[in-house]
């Protein structure tokens, strides 16, 4: 099983807590749907900025920015990245709206997690927490780097960055593949008060952070 990145290490030292101040406001289906006030959270861009520096062999700096900053700039450019405009913040809501994402996650979702692991790449995963047709909701919804596994006795039990736990190597998705007529259940300790109903590998592609080149 290979590793390699550690959230102890890799991730930034600080959690995914922000005041509030300008975030990203952007249109889907034909109403303005509010992602990126800070303080409700900017964990796409934190696991996207974590990944860039680590790919870049640099410790990500320990320190919070504030509002305006280069690194706090990268972190929202980040985020914006990691919706993946429009297919992807149009996923989120194809999930919020299905009842079959235990299984999508476990039998079309985790072969590929597992491929990107074990080739050496930690896996960005969108984590869909809300069942609702409400487009405000998508919001609730979180993002999670995955860096390792474990399989045991049918378990599958994922390693994972989570920004809203900072960086503690002890956050963890585990789950069993669905038996016939029963639906996949999760359980984990992320930093969030909803429960998970499945997730999703979400494309990454490496960008420069500030201070390194």
């Amino acid at each position: 099983m290979p590793g390699g990145f550690r959230p102890s290490r890799d991730g930034f030292a600080f959690t995914n807590s922000w005041p509030s101040q300008p975030g990203v406001v952007l249109p889907f289906r034909g109403r303005q749907v509010g992602f990126g006030d800070a303080a409700r959270g900017l964990c796409g861009g934190m696991v996207f900025a974590a990944l860039d520096y680590w790919h870049a062999g640099v410790t990500p700096p320990s320190g919070q920015p504030a509002g305006g900053t280069p690194l706090y700039q990268f972190i929202v450019r980040r985020l914006i990245d990691s919706w993946h405009i429009p297919a992807g913040v149009g996923k989120y809501y194809q999930w919020m709206n299905r009842a079959d994402v235990g299984r999508l996650s476990a039998e079309r979702e985790w072969p590929r997690i597992r491929a990107s692991i074990d080739a050496g790449q930690p896996a960005a995963l969108g984590v869909v927490t809300v069942a609702s047709a409400r487009p405000d909701l998508l919001g609730r919804n979180h993002q999670v780097l995955a860096y390792a596994y474990e399989q045991s006795g049918g378990t599958v039990t994922l390693a994972v960055y989570d920004p809203n736990s900072g960086p503690d190597d002890g956050v963890r998705i585990a789950f069993s593949p669905a038996a016939p007529g029963r639906p996949t259940k999760f359980a984990h300790n992320i930093g969030i008060g909803r429960p998970v109903r499945g997730f999703f590998l979400t494309g990454y592609s490496a960008a420069t952070p500030p201070a390194v080149g």
